[in-house]
């Protein structure tokens, strides 16, 4: 049984909020060798929300820690994509591997925790895993100034700093942070990056905030939704801790 609770944590709502994709990622500890029949049947049971399906090859990545810093390991594999009528929402379904997916707009939380535990209690109904190798949640964000140029303290807390004596004008840059949780246990990566603008009045920033568990099998599978409910707590804090009031009003118009 899938336990935890599904709302503990309130988002708190904005009339234009950033978000262009987030991304509920699990990896299971495998009962036996992964049969070729699971995603047809776990599609069976989800075609009545995600009517649409497609075959997909994917490069896929996983980062894990280790005692000398963060491994990271990409490879192509093969995944079957399960999609709503309008394809904003859609699960995607591989060896050993369930991820459910959601595009602007974002549905709020109370919208897509649903979407979650459908497809995940789909998923351990057919596949029957062990365990959990890795849980990920994550959020981008795709932030829009309207002014160009930007003094990016004026709109966010998190940001480059150039020290005196170096060139103060930026055409571009790329800032990431990692931070443990609960002993190591699990991670937040916050990237920041700039983004082509829509107008030459404006400039665009990337946040990307990827939350996910480091240590192998250390969440049992049946507190995997009270994880995500954490990890969701956790992001949304350090979303608002990335930002100042003068975003907050232009997510709020």
């Amino acid at each position: 049984m899938i336990g935890g609770n599904m709302d503990p944590y309130r988002a708190i709502k904005y009339g234009n909020p950033p978000i262009v994709e987030v991304v509920v990622e699990f990896r299971f500890v495998p009962a036996e060798l992964w049969d070729l029949t699971v995603p047809g049947l776990v599609y069976d049971r989800l075609r009545g929300q995600f009517p649409r399906k497609r075959l997909l090859k994917v490069l896929e990545s996983e980062a894990a820690a280790e005692s000398a810093g963060i491994r990271q390991e990409f490879r192509l594999a093969d995944r079957m994509q399960f999609l709503r009528e309008d394809e904003k929402g859609f699960v995607q379904v591989g060896p050993d591997l369930l991820a459910v997916n959601h595009l602007a707009p974002y549905p709020t939380w109370e919208g897509f925790v649903p979407l979650v535990h459908d497809a995940l209690v789909a998923y351990i109904g057919i596949a029957r895993p062990k365990g959990l190798r890795r849980i990920g949640l994550r959020y981008v964000n795709r932030i829009v100034i309207p002014a160009n140029p930007v003094e990016l303290a004026d709109y966010l807390n998190f940001r480059p700093f150039i020290g005196p004596g170096l060139p103060q004008r930026m055409s571009g840059f790329i800032l990431g942070v990692q931070t443990p949780y609960d002993d190591g246990r699990d991670i937040l990566r916050l990237q920041l990056t700039t983004d082509e603008p829509g107008a030459l009045d404006s400039v665009v920033v990337l946040l990307d905030m990827d939350y996910f568990m480091a240590r192998p099998e250390a969440v049992l599978l049946s507190k995997a939704l009270e994880w995500i409910a954490t990890a969701h707590s956790r992001v949304q804090e350090a979303f608002e801790a990335c930002i100042n009031d003068r975003l907050r009003t232009l997510f709020s118009a």
